[in-house]
């Protein structure tokens, strides 16, 4: 880790949607629109603004419908890389899907491609590079869903409540992390794996190998339901 940049970013595009049914019947959740624009190019602004390069996209359900809106493989000048699933490969199986597409001693951001935030993402970066961690989590202090466990120091000690380490706070994870590439050597090609477990056993090997950061300035909006949806559509940001 010698310099401070994030030139690639990962989008997971591939889900099912099936919250959102039967709005995602037909197309990726992450193309469904909201204020006039694609849910997943809101991810794409926050992370060009910290400086990313290019994206990668997984995709699965209505694959093509990504062909349709982003006709040129790029959004706004960056490049898209477009990297299909023909079986659901869930986070883990999905970031080590695009191994070959990461060059040596790189690290990459990673971001949900339904989620609407404009959180600033440098602290995170920051972040990263001070703890020197393989992975560091973007977090909230407040959420629906408060399952990530962070020591004293900030470093994550327990996900989903699997190690019973309640650490001193409970955080929400926003879906947006910074992964070296180290950390696909531990995944397996082709195995269907949430990212969680092989999280949970790296902190179980090391207790300082996973680091994260609250950030709570800003919004940040799962669109998880037809009703969040619809509050974002007609209500605006």
């Amino acid at each position: 880790m010698t310099t401070k940049q994030m030139k690639t970013a990962f989008i997971l595009g591939a889900g099912l949607g099936t919250r959102l049914r039967p709005l995602s019947e037909n197309i990726p959740k992450p193309l469904l629109e909201i204020g006039g624009r694609p849910i997943i190019t809101y991810a794409m602004e926050q992370l060009r603004a910290v400086g990313v390069g290019r994206f990668i996209v997984n995709t699965h359900h209505c694959a093509k419908k990504y062909a349709e809106v982003f006709p040129k493989n790029n959004w706004e000048g960056i490049p898209i890389t477009f990297r299909h699933e023909p079986v659901l490969l869930d986070t883990a199986g999905g970031i080590k899907n695009i191994e070959d597409l990461i060059i040596e001693d790189e690290r990459i951001i990673v971001c949900n491609g339904d989620i609407i935030t404009n959180m600033p993402l440098t602290p995170l970066i920051e972040r990263h590079f001070k703890l020197k961690t393989i992975i560091t989590l973007a977090l909230r202090s407040r959420g629906p869903l408060l399952n990530v466990s962070i020591d004293k120091e900030g470093f994550v000690c327990d996900m989903r409540h699997i190690l019973k380490n309640h650490g001193v706070m409970s955080c929400l994870f926003t879906g947006i992390y910074i992964v070296e590439k180290d950390f696909l050597k531990r995944l397996k090609a082709g195995k269907i794996e949430s990212i969680v477990l092989p999280l949970v056993e790296m902190i179980k090997e090391n207790p300082r190998s996973v680091g994260g950061i609250i950030i709570d300035e800003g919004y940040w909006y799962d669109v998880g339901s037809i009703s969040e949806y619809e509050k974002l559509k007609t209500g605006g940001l």
